[in-house]
């Protein structure tokens, strides 16, 4: 019986953080969803209405890696009262050849946040302008600060703006990211002005009705919303994407889960509408971006690909740094 590698989550911030090496590793992954040869079963997804919360498990087998991963990711949005995070969770690493348990990932929940972070650096790479330098994070937590920070590696960003619904928080965030990234982040208590001063919007928010209307977008902007992964989530006014070139990150899980979900309910687009997906526009086979004034908008609720290569990527660096893997 082999060992079982385990990981706790300081060793893997030790080893693992946001990186152009990561974006890459991920952007490899959705390449690899499109090619039609990734086993990924639907998200398990398990609603605790009672305490607000949620756990989903996700996993996919991808071909050419050694393991795949099975993830287990709880979201309990009032836990911040209680002074714990939202998101917790592990994942565990098996054999592709022997199912056997290769290693366990205590990382709590910090992967799904690494991973989720660099899936908005590779929309943001595959739909927004080369050129953009402005960006409106829309949110105040942790997936705020990391989707900007990711954002940074793929685009030259100068200047960003937070919007909340909370202005507290926004402008903690605000102070916390200008440190963070040495570039000026400012609060705006208007959220229409805050989308209008930036080049790409990114959505982070668990919100159940629209924070981004579909008239504030404005030619040329790009939308990342990374918020809505559950069924009664919606960020995005679903007019929005009958005005852009929408890409999800996996077609059968947004017409369930992310923002097409909300614009189908509303009539405005057919139930079994075709869009081509994010790994189908990385690997060429579908169009991206057409013209510098065309608006986009990436639907990002989160697949077990991207958990597979965060899982065998952090192991790998692990291994590499020499980092003692307790069995």
């Amino acid at each position: 019986m082999p060992d079982i590698r385990i990981l706790t989550e300081s060793e893997l911030r030790g080893v693992v953080g946001l990186s152009v090496d990561l974006v890459d590793r991920i952007m490899e992954a959705f390449r690899s969803l499109a090619s039609g040869r990734v086993v990924m079963p639907p998200i398990l997804s398990m609603a605790i209405a009672e305490h607000n919360g949620e756990v989903d498990v996700k996993t996919a087998y991808m071909p050419g890696l050694d393991g795949f991963a099975i993830k287990v990711s709880p979201g309990f949005f009032d836990n911040p009262k209680l002074g714990l995070p939202s998101t917790s969770g592990l994942m565990m690493l098996l054999s592709a050849r022997t199912g056997q348990v290769q290693a366990l990932l205590l990382d709590n929940g910090y992967l799904t946040d690494l991973r989720t972070a660099a899936a908005g650096a590779v929309a943001a790479r595959a739909l927004s302008r080369p050129d953009a330098t402005t960006a409106c994070i829309m949110g105040a937590g942790m997936q705020a600060r990391m989707q900007l920070q990711a954002l940074c590696l793929v685009r030259p960003i100068r200047r960003a703006v937070v919007w909340a619904r909370d202005a507290d928080k926004a402008g903690a965030a605000a102070a916390g990211m200008s440190a963070l990234l040495d570039m000026p982040v400012t609060a705006m208590a208007d959220p229409q002005a805050a989308v209008a001063a930036a080049d790409i919007v990114i959505t982070t928010t668990p919100a159940t009705t629209p924070v981004l209307r579909a008239d504030w977008l404005r030619p040329g902007q790009h939308v990342t919303a990374m918020g809505s992964d559950q069924h009664g989530k919606n960020e995005i006014d679903p007019a929005a994407l009958t005005r852009a070139r929408y890409v999800p990150d996996r077609l059968s899980q947004v017409r369930s889960l992310g923002e097409l979900r909300s614009a189908i309910e509303a009539g405005l687009i057919a139930s079994d509408q075709s869009f081509a997906e994010l790994g189908e526009v990385l690997s060429g086979t579908a169009p991206g971006r057409q013209s510098p004034d065309e608006i986009t908008i990436a639907d990002l609720t989160g697949t077990g690909v991207q958990d597979t290569a965060i899982a065998t990527f952090a192991l790998a660096k692990a291994g590499a740094a020499g980092t003692t893997i307790h069995s």
